[in-house]
């Protein structure tokens, strides 16, 4: 029995699609579930599950997720040039399911939200829907689009507007209970999971030992 298996680039293009897909999605490990709502020219909400939603920077706090190839019409990508304004909302394990009935493919008339049962929260006079089941929301001006040009992918760049946050969820540190608010990860397109903190380390420096942490 080999004690590893070895795929080259070749065995992967003799891959069936989906298995190719999952592969690739997956070897990055766990990732955030995030919905992004946006609002169309016509003022039709749309809402869509992403896995790629990532920090960018603290200061200024930016936050980015990656936009696959607009090969076919991108209605996100739209409506956030439209707008120049997005959400992004943190799936929670109540509504897993539902937010993942996103990723198929509606037409631009229809409301994820609705189709999908999830509810739209708006906040104060922000333009844009929040979903009102997460208990992270995260509104954001669009800042940058930046083209991948290995894959003709684009990140999008969003500066943070504001941050809504159920009570209780962020300690005095600045970090936020990922395991209290049944927070979600996502491995590749379709396996979800849930999160368990399992320790919480002082700020690593050259002199320190494992004892130290």
């Amino acid at each position: 029995m080999k004690e590893i298996e070895i795929i080259t680039s070749d065995d992967l293009k003799q891959f069936e699609k989906r298995k190719r897909t999952n592969l690739i999605n997956g070897l990055s490990g766990l990732r955030s579930a995030n919905l992004i709502a946006t609002l169309s020219e016509t003022g039709n909400e749309n809402l869509a599950i992403f896995n790629s939603v990532m920090h960018i920077g603290a200061d200024p706090a930016l936050m980015g997720f990656i936009m696959r190839p607009e090969v076919v019409e991108r209605q996100t990508m739209q409506n956030i040039r439209y707008n120049k304004k997005f959400t992004i909302n943190q799936v929670t394990e109540a509504i897993h399911k539902q937010s993942h009935l996103t990723s198929a493919k509606f037409d631009k008339e229809t409301s994820e939200f609705e189709a999908c049962q999830i509810s739209p929260y708006f906040h104060q006079d922000y333009p844009i829907p929040f979903v009102k089941e997460s208990n992270i929301k995260i509104a954001l001006n669009l800042e940058e689009e930046i083209l991948v040009k290995s894959n003709n992918t684009i990140l999008v760049i969003g500066k943070v507007d504001f941050i809504l946050l159920n009570n209780g969820i962020l300690d005095e540190a600045g970090h936020i209970d990922f395991e209290q608010i049944s927070g979600i990860a996502v491995n590749g397109l379709d396996t979800y999971y849930t999160a368990k903190k399992i320790a919480k380390y002082k700020f690593a420096r050259p002199n320190m030992t494992i004892k130290d942490i």
